[in-house]
């Protein structure tokens, strides 16, 4: 059903349109193809792109941050081996206090605090702080113990609220302390000590704030134990509101991943930070390499639109340069259809066009010229059909006369067969008519009034006839030897039987602006089925004398000549009698000898 539909909606569509379409279909989805192809290229590129300035983005980022630990690792070193290793810290304390102060004041953006712990948690000397907290034993805290076990390493703690020093500008304030083990020079012994630096978690927090992974990507800062030390969304995470992958990044080696985290994927880079151990995780989903922008996908829609246009105009000049010469050939072709042979055949377009026009042209010409052949032959057809049927008609109504004749001189009526021989002379004399088919309707007339005469002496008399005609018929054409079958058909099947005088009636009349002829009689009529068996051929004279193909063979012969529309119509019942119209064309007989002649 749906091919069928589809094949209905083609054979409605012109062919202009049917090539605008399916070019433009094609140009379509080679658009799209071509379209998918090269934004599949560029996302590859894309990606390939981003990776790369990730990668750079967190090569940058480790560079920046190594930088800032080594300064602050140098800030330890000079603060050791420059002031503290060396000096006596009973004999210059003070001295020892204004150089860490120093120091302290070129660093102050990315330094919290400077002091300086002996072993058993003694603040010997601090910078800005003053002391520490009360009751806080700081040898019980972790990174005092570490710091003091392995003297040999620099120790990084997580980002706390610094919680030692007792100093009002200072609480509250987010710190990472790096702490190490430092010798101490108490005059002329030296004991171990804890040298804390407490880098501000704002100076940390400023590298990495607002560094972007492509359009969604970040990234975030652990420890080397899996600690995090700084992400975007910290304190959501802090409160349980966020999640992230830590303990998976945790494992990671330098480089780059593919995980799946939360249903989604996206890609890490791992970097590990210097001396620390610390790990810079970049994080960008699997959206952030796509071309996925609003701004994109317009601009995508927009070249699409556009290329769209430009192929539908060209697609339809396209169109209308091929199918024009093809709409004239059509019309050519339509008024050969509507009968004009002699239409010129539009040629024009492609060689193929052309060959096409010409050989329609040709095609025409030949049917102009089978046409004459169909038309001479079938005017030859209907001659000899004419000749066939009237040949038919005449032996039959010979055989009647003579029959008459024969009876008229065995019952000694010389005189009546004299009378005879001379009404079947005039009968033949209008019936040979120098070979026409067509005579005046006076002359038909007269001819059916010799039969009529010939006739009502065969029946001694049984029947009278009578003929009217107006003076304006008797000039017009008729078929010759049209009404003496309908005639004898009349006696034969309406009268031969009848207990009282018959009455036959020819007349000849104007009507609808035909030539109307009626042949009447009040004999005993026929059923519906003899009618139509008289059209036939089929219906046969009870007495055995008619032919019973008269009133069919008239009927054929005026549907030769003059064409289907004319011809006869019965109107009979039985014991009600039988009326025979006959429909021609009023026509001049002059004129039509004329039209035959030329």
């Amino acid at each position: 059903m749906a091919k069928q539909k589809k094949s209905d909606f083609f054979q409605r569509v012109s062919i202009r349109n049917t090539i605008f379409i399916y070019f433009t279909v094609s140009a379509l989805v080679m658009l799209l193809l071509v379209g998918v192809s090269i934004y599949g290229r560029l996302e590859e590129q894309l990606s390939a792109v981003v990776r790369k300035e990730n990668q750079t983005v967190i090569n940058q980022v480790n560079l920046s941050m190594d930088t800032y630990l080594r300064t602050v690792m140098k800030l330890s070193d000079s603060l050791y081996y420059g002031i503290i290793k060396n000096v006596d810290l009973l004999a210059k304390e003070e001295t020892v206090n204004s150089e860490m102060t120093l120091l302290y004041d070129n660093n102050k953006d990315a330094v919290s605090n400077i002091a300086l712990l002996s072993k058993d948690g003694e603040l010997l000397t601090a910078v800005p702080a003053a002391r520490l907290k009360p009751d806080l034993d700081v040898t019980r805290e972790e990174w005092f113990k570490d710091t003091l076990e392995h003297p040999e390493n620099l120790h990084f703690s997580m980002p706390h609220v610094q919680n030692i020093f007792d100093n009002s500008e200072n609480q509250y304030r987010w710190v990472i302390t790096l702490s190490r083990a430092v010798e101490i020079t108490e005059g002329t012994s030296t004991a171990q000590g804890v040298l804390l630096i407490d880098m501000t978690y704002s100076s940390l927090q400023y590298m990495l704030d607002n560094i972007l992974l492509g359009d969604q990507g970040y990234l975030y800062l652990i420890s080397s134990g899996g600690g995090l030390i700084y992400h975007p969304k910290m304190q959501l995470i802090d409160v349980g509101l966020e999640e992230e992958n830590i303990k998976a990044a945790s494992t990671y080696r330098d480089g780059n991943y593919r995980e799946t985290w939360q249903g989604k994927e996206r890609d890490i880079i791992a970097k590990t930070v210097g001396y620390t151990g610390w790990k810079i995780i970049g994080v960008v989903p699997e959206q952030g390499f796509t071309l996925n922008g609003v701004k994109t996908q317009l601009f995508m829609v927009f070249v699409v639109a556009f290329f769209l246009f430009l192929l539908a105009v060209i697609n339809a000049y396209i169109s209308s340069k091929i199918t024009a010469p093809i709409k004239e050939l059509e019309k050519s072709v339509n008024a050969l259809e509507a009968g004009e042979l002699d239409t010129d055949i539009d040629i024009g377009g492609s060689y193929e066009i052309q060959h096409l026009g010409r050989s329609i042209g040709e095609m025409a010409r030949r049917i102009q010229v089978l046409m004459e052949d169909i038309v001479a032959q079938h005017e030859s057809k209907r001659k000899s059909e004419f000749d066939t049927l009237q040949s038919q008609i005449n032996p039959h109504f010979l055989y009647n006369t003579l029959d008459i004749i024969v009876w008229m001189i065995e019952n000694e009526q010389k005189q009546e067969a004299v009378k005879i021989v001379t009404a079947l002379a005039r009968f033949f004399r209008i019936s040979l008519s120098k070979g026409k088919s067509i005579i005046p309707v006076g002359d038909e007339l007269e001819h059916v009034r010799n039969y009529l005469t010939i006739q009502q002496k065969r029946f001694k008399n049984k029947f009278t006839y009578r003929i009217q005609a107006a003076d304006e018929v008797l000039n017009l054409a008729s078929l010759k030897l049209m009404l003496q079958p309908l005639v004898e058909n009349a006696i034969y099947h309406g009268m031969e039987f009848m207990d009282g005088d018959g009455e036959i009636l020819v007349k000849a009349e104007l009507k609808d602006g035909g030539l109307c002829f009626t042949i009447a009689d009040n004999g005993l009529g026929m059923t519906e089925k003899q009618v139509e068996g008289l059209l036939t051929g089929e219906t046969k004279s009870s007495s055995g004398k008619g032919s019973g193909i008269g009133v069919k063979n008239v009927n054929e012969r005026i549907r030769l000549y003059f064409g289907e529309g004319y011809g006869l119509t019965i109107l009979s019942e039985p014991d009600e009698g039988t009326a025979i119209k006959i429909r021609l064309p009023a026509v001049s007989y002059k004129e039509l000898l004329e039209h035959e002649g030329a």
